[in-house]
């Protein structure tokens, strides 16, 4: 299903792959790619299965630079933008469902970053979140984290040099309204342990357990 993103310069339309549980939905997960690969990545799709193995509807799509064949994110507005008009096409979609952002990194920070801005969603996942580039501590990108109102999951590994020193996280994450983390012992950027070779959609689907655990929290409160 493509879903139609009104940027600046006009409109365009990126792909979406809306892919459902068997029996009836307990919500919707929308799931964005990280900076680097797209929707499809083994990855998010090892993931996605797993979450609708637990009975979620899940939404993967991809951002607009993507969809024009080009490898470096474009700005990050044209990315709210797109998590802005994906989420309104589930709501179009799934008026009653509970609708929860998940992104990969890039994907994730930019969920955040819409969400800051007003997006309506009933909690965030982020799987990777690069608080700064690699080596660059000095450069968080942390500012509007305390502006997301609705609860927020940081899956992390301990490994990932996007998140060095794990201090600094801890305190971005103290900075927020309601967040917690989920660490990953040993795990880097793509959540791989050295030693213990994992294809990436088996890593993917291993994270799952975490989200889900996170969800029903939400649910309860």
């Amino acid at each position: 299903m493509l879903v139609e993103v009104e940027l600046p310069a006009g409109p365009v339309a990126v792909s979406t792959a809306w892919e459902a549980p068997e029996g009836e939905s307990r919500g919707v997960v929308a799931i964005a790619h990280g900076a680097g690969a797209g929707m499809d990545h083994p990855f998010l799709l090892g993931f996605a299965a797993a979450l609708r193995g637990e009975g979620f509807t899940t939404v993967r799509f991809n951002f607009p630079y993507l969809e024009a064949g080009r490898r470096m994110p474009g700005p990050a507005a044209h990315a709210v933008l797109t998590w802005r008009a994906v989420v309104a096409r589930i709501r179009a979609e799934r008026p009653d469902a509970r609708v929860w952002a998940c992104g990969k990194s890039y994907g994730g920070r930019m969920a955040s970053m819409a969400v800051a801005e007003g997006l309506e969603v009933d909690g965030l996942v982020y799987l990777g979140y690069p608080l700064h580039p690699p080596g660059k501590p000095d450069k968080p990108r942390t500012e509007h984290l305390p502006a997301v109102r609705p609860p927020q999951l940081f899956v992390e590994g301990t490994n990932d040099p996007f998140v060095q020193p794990l201090s600094q996280l801890e305190e971005a994450v103290a900075s927020c309204q309601d967040a917690r983390i989920a660490w990953i012992d040993g795990g880097g950027h793509s959540f791989e342990v050295k030693g213990a070779k994992r294809p990436a959609d088996v890593v993917g689907a291993g994270l799952a357990p975490l989200v889900m655990a996170f969800i029903d929290e939400v649910a309860r409160a």
